[in-house]
């Protein structure tokens, strides 16, 4: 074997030294080098900010958010010190800017300040601005401001000082993201937006301004009441209970042979049947994948709501317990927790694992939730009811998702499988149209009148469920929607969140160009043809949206006129075909399509050159669904009064059929 040429010795050892320590491995530190790492290293400013203000040193806090993508935090703490500092015979500037693992918050389990700190790594303010393009800063202290300046991780002039011109204390840093290192640095407003107001959720009457200069607009974020305040905004008056909060101080150690530290959370929840929301915080940090607090919460949840319905007798026989995916449908819950020591999964800090965290919470939770079932019945009668309605819904989607699946999957083509249906030759679906016909005489004529090589046709056995007034269950059992199902390909979009596995809906996997409802031009073809339009619509909406769905429309009359025949498919075309015709004619109703021959209903309803296609579009997707919904769906009330109203618009309809 050769011997690869390259030496390896102790000269091949490195180190990254200075801002090569965070600008050549971003994700190291910030978790990536994509958006999401350039959006962590502006939080750890911000994170600064919201800790001085916890300490009780500031009530607001501005962000800007300027066009070339630089963004200004402003806060009125008591400003960063950046002085010399006799005991690290540093300036503190240059340990808090330009050295990793140097801050004020590495003593907070024995300290008074930074108790319960977002930042406690010491990482966030000198790694954001290693990886700044620039980074502008003004200190105000002691009667000082204090300038500095950086250029991609260097001090440019050192430490500027000079008498303020007022009293004010605080810290305004403006940078501009790296796009060295950082593959991209547009952070969106959203992204603003939505972690300001987290933070304004858990930091109870801290203002958050955010200005930004692309649209002119400032947004302002505070919440007086904190976590209460913002379900009870969230959920309104509609929820199932109302919102409840328990909170509670210990201390604890995450194993024997370590000092305790001190824990603090606080716990708001309710119950709701149209929204749920988990959302869990740590020293004011958002826990995008939970960890320790995560798991105490649905530990307890289930412990508590199993044992209460376990002996109030309420599961039937042999049913198998809850889960918390019943619980979780419904639970609305935002969890908010500090400690002194905090084992952060890594530095981006989207999960905690703290043992001892998640005993306390868990077994806190469950006595307190034990206790206010038993202290407010009617709440608990609610939420058991609600929890084992989401169980039992869960169980049946599940049964009919197995159900379905066995139907409308396995290894034999769908023409093998399907009654009745024919199919076309071509398998260039570019041009395979699908005909959805009524009746077996409909698909006699239909067949004889088509051309096989690109049009298939598709028969349904009288008028079909309306699936708009029936559940999932039931819809799925209904052989024709399952043999249509199959036969279009694509499988179905369920958005229940009790039925959400049965979604399966892939448009790529159509086998149709073309889906054209082929109905007789009276009452009962007219019904059929809204009932196939309800199925398309609730089961596969975006057949519609991306135009694949048409309407064939048959002629209303026949005039014969000698040897030749004209087709007429409204009054107003039989009137005008009439008023040309010289001599005798003859006029006679349109059969249904089953007495048709074959040479009309290739010249009428299928020959692309001379039939007519109405082509369901979804313009006004809102109003189609209300008319839906209104004439298809449960509301009789609303039904009754849209008749009462326009019914009289419609009844020339039914005198011509």
């Amino acid at each position: 074997m050769a011997k690869n040429s390259k030496k390896y010795d102790n000269e091949s050892i490195t180190q990254l030294k200075g801002a090569d320590r965070v600008r050549r491995r971003p994700s190291v530190i910030f978790g990536s080098d994509d958006l999401v790492g350039c959006q962590h290293s502006i939080f750890e400013i911000i994170s600064n900010s919201i800790d001085e203000a916890r300490e009780g040193y500031g009530d607001r806090i501005e962000i800007t958010r300027h066009t070339d993508g630089s963004i200004t935090n402003v806060d009125y703490g008591r400003g960063i010190p950046v002085d010399y500092n006799a005991v690290e015979k540093k300036y503190n500037w240059e340990l808090v800017f330009c050295e990793l693992y140097a801050g004020g918050k590495y003593n907070n389990n024995n300290s008074e300040n930074y108790r319960f700190s977002l930042g406690l790594n010491g990482l966030g303010l000198c790694s954001a601005q290693y990886a700044s393009r620039y980074m502008d800063v003004k200190i105000y202290r002691d009667g000082y401001e204090y300038s500095l300046y950086f250029e991609r991780g260097k001090n440019i002039g050192g430490l500027t000082k000079e008498i303020a011109a007022d009293s004010r204390t605080g810290t305004i840093i403006r940078w501009l993201p790296d796009d060295e290192v950082f593959k991209e640095i547009a952070v969106p407003l959203e992204y603003f937006q939505d972690m300001l107001k987290k933070q304004a959720i858990v930091n109870d009457g801290l203002v958050f301004v955010l200005y930004d200069e692309e649209s002119g607009e400032e947004f302002t974020y505070c919440y007086e009441n904190g976590i209460a305040g913002y379900i009870s905004e969230l959920c309104g008056d509609g929820a199932l209970t109302a919102p409840v909060s328990f909170a509670h101080e210990t201390a604890g150690r995450d194993r024997e042979d370590l000092p305790n530290y001190l824990l603090k959370f606080a716990i708001t929840f309710c119950f709701d049947n149209n929204v749920n929301l988990l959302q869990y915080f740590h020293n004011s940090s958002f826990l995008e994948y939970g960890g320790s607090p995560d798991r105490a919460v649905k530990n307890a949840f289930v412990a508590a709501i199993d044992a209460y319905i376990r002996n109030a007798g309420l599961y039937k026989k042999d049913e198998k317990k809850i889960t918390f995916a019943d619980i979780e449908d419904s639970l609305v819950l935002i969890s908010s927790s500090f400690s002194t020591v905090t084992s952060y999964e890594n530095q981006t800090k989207k999960a905690i694992n703290n043992k001892f965290i998640q005993e306390a919470m868990t077994d806190f939770l469950k006595k307190q939730l034990s206790v206010y079932f038993i202290e407010n019945k009617t709440e608990a009668d609610k939420i058991m009811g609600q929890v084992l309605i989401n169980k039992r819904s869960r169980e049946t989607a599940e049964k009919t998702r197995l159900s379905v699946k066995k139907k409308l999957t396995g290894g034999v083509d769908f023409t093998n499988r399907t009654e009745k249906f024919v199919n076309c030759r071509t398998k260039d679906i570019t041009r395979r149209e699908l005909y959805i016909v009524e009746g077996d005489s409909a698909l006699g004529s239909c067949k004889l009148g088509r051309d096989a090589e690109f049009q298939a046709i598709m028969p349904v056995r009288g008028k079909i469920l309306n699936c708009l007034k029936a559940d999932y269950n039931k819809i799925f059992a209904n052989d024709i929607i399952t043999d249509l199902i199959r036969v279009l390909g694509c499988g179905v979009e369920v958005t229940s969140k009790h039925s959400r596995d049965l979604n399966s809906f892939d448009l790529d996997k159509l086998s149709w160009a073309k889906i054209i409802i082929c109905t007789d031009a009276d009452y009962d073809g007219f019904q059929i043809r809204v009932l196939i339009l309800t199925m398309l619509y609730r089961l596969m909406p975006a057949l519609i949206t991306e135009k694949k769905v048409f309407i064939a429309e048959s002629p209303l009359y026949e005039i014969t006129a000698g040897k030749k025949t004209h087709f007429a498919y409204t009054d107003a075309e039989k009137n005008a075909i009439t008023a040309k015709i010289k001599g005798k004619f003859h006029i006679q109703r349109s059969k249904g399509l089953g007495e048709n021959e074959p040479e009309m209903m290739w010249q009428t309803t299928m020959n692309p050159a001379t039939r007519k296609l109405v082509q369901v579009l979804p313009q006004d997707a809102e109003a189609t669904r209300l008319m839906f919904e209104v004439l298809q769906g449960d509301n009789i009330k609303g039904r009754k009064e849209f008749i009462e109203k326009n019914g009289y618009k419609y009844m020339e309809m039914v005198d011509v059929v």
